[in-house]
């Protein structure tokens, strides 16, 4: 008696429409939280730059959050936010981008040497336009380290959500395990891994794109 292979192709062309559906919705879950966390997390990191006593308290509620277990957040969260909603693993996954990205923003403004700051307010710039064309800039490496690592996590906890009716790919790993039957599970590893791949190479490039001066030093 033959072997059942790992892997069965013809399962996967069968069910491609849905594996793409799931794919597509695992992509919104994954980065709309991260879109959402960063746009939350630089306000509040140029606050805690400014006000070093708010920075502490507000690092420590968001330390709570990300070590709760995302299963358990996810349960809490179906009274408000319903059953087998996109909100109820978006809501979770945007406060862990944001206990990720809030002490990236603060690292990446500190790392703005004081002799630039200086040189900025002397040539006439204002807070804001230092700020903009100074400061940032020179923190993007740093903030852009931190988003790699809140995307990726982010990527990964989406499949948790399958335990509570909405988690994306990882509605194959529940699919596979439930009827054991390896193949969903094998495409829906491969798939978040790659979807993870990819969005940390784009981030890559993106940093590539925004700090041309790097470049510039590394071919000297």
């Amino acid at each position: 008696m033959d072997e059942e292979p790992l892997v069965r192709w013809d399962w996967i062309g069968r069910n491609w429409p849905t594996i793409q559906g799931l794919l597509e919705d695992h992509i919104v879950m994954a980065l709309v939280p991260i879109l959402v966390g960063l746009i939350i997390a630089l306000p509040l990191g140029l606050a805690g730059v400014r006000w070093r006593w708010l920075y502490q308290p507000t690092v420590g509620v968001m330390n709570v959050i990300y070590s709760l277990p995302s299963l358990a957040v996810f349960i809490v969260l179906i009274p408000i936010t319903g059953l087998a909603t996109r909100m109820t693993v978006m809501v979770p996954l945007t406060f862990y981008a944001m206990a990720v990205l809030i002490p990236a923003v603060v690292d990446g403004l500190h790392s703005v040497p004081d002799h630039v700051r200086q040189s900025a307010v002397a040539m006439g710039f204002t807070p804001l336009r230092r700020l903009l064309q100074v400061e940032l800039p020179i923190a993007v490496p740093v903030v852009l380290a931190g988003l790699r690592v809140a995307t990726v996590a982010s990527v990964s906890l989406v499949s948790v959500g399958a335990l509570v009716g909405r988690g994306g790919l990882g509605y194959l790993f529940i699919d596979g395990w439930q009827r054991q039957f390896y193949t969903p599970i094998v495409v829906g590893i491969v798939l978040v891994v790659v979807l993870a791949g990819i969005a940390d190479l784009l981030l890559i490039l993106a940093q590539r794109l925004l700090t041309p001066w790097s470049r510039a030093r590394g071919s000297a």
